[in-house]
């Protein structure tokens, strides 16, 4: 009798073994046909959807709602943005800054924007910047504080009554470099981002 449970128990173990290896197998075909269609350009990536498009059509529709009287006047070259997201808040929903460079939003004194919340409502509308903007490891009621570039100077943004400031450039000018520990957003120049139409 026992050594029937002891062959019993051997037979699952190879059973068990068995499985796992052709398991691994099975993955390792699939991961490899995968890369091999996917390098090759023929893999059938149609299903496949971009992690932006929400946030994308969120913002469209937001800004097709906050210029509607701007609409009108503007041409098609226009209709365009640029955003990143961030966490401004640490509520674990990211912030949308949505920046343009075009001339409707931009003169001489820098470019216009906004900072919307993750469902589209606007934190604030700003003015006169020139990007990129730093977000700073410094709070103000519970949101970062924010370096923008006005006029050729950096100014010190901090949360005033649930928004921030609209015009940088009457903002705290601020002394000395961008700290290291900042992080850069809407770098519309360098990063090189993506411009979608609204």
């Amino acid at each position: 009798m026992k050594n029937k449970i002891l062959v019993l128990i051997g037979i699952l173990a190879l059973y068990s073994c068995q499985s796992k290896t052709e398991s691994k197998n099975i993955i390792k075909t699939i991961v490899q046909d995968t890369l091999s269609k996917t390098y090759g350009g023929t893999a059938d990536l149609s299903n496949v959807t971009s992690k932006d498009d929400k946030a994308v059509e969120l913002i469209r529709k937001q800004l097709n709602i906050l210029l509607k009287k701007d609409l009108p006047a503007m041409t098609k070259d226009d209709r365009f943005f640029f955003y990143e997201v961030f966490d401004l808040n640490n509520d674990q929903q990211n912030e949308y800054f949505v920046g343009f460079s075009n001339s409707y939003f931009c003169g001489s004194g820098g470019c216009s924007g906004y900072i919307l919340n993750n469902d589209g409502s606007v934190i604030n509308h700003f003015t006169v910047t020139d990007f990129p903007i730093y977000i700073m490891t410094s709070s103000t009621e519970k949101f970062y504080d924010l370096l923008m570039k006005s006029g050729g100077l950096l100014h010190h943004i901090k949360m005033k009554n649930g928004k921030y400031p609209t015009n940088p450039s009457i903002e705290e000018k601020w002394n000395g470099d961008i700290p290291k520990e900042s992080t850069q957003v809407l770098d519309i120049y360098e990063k090189k981002l993506e411009k979608y139409s609204f």
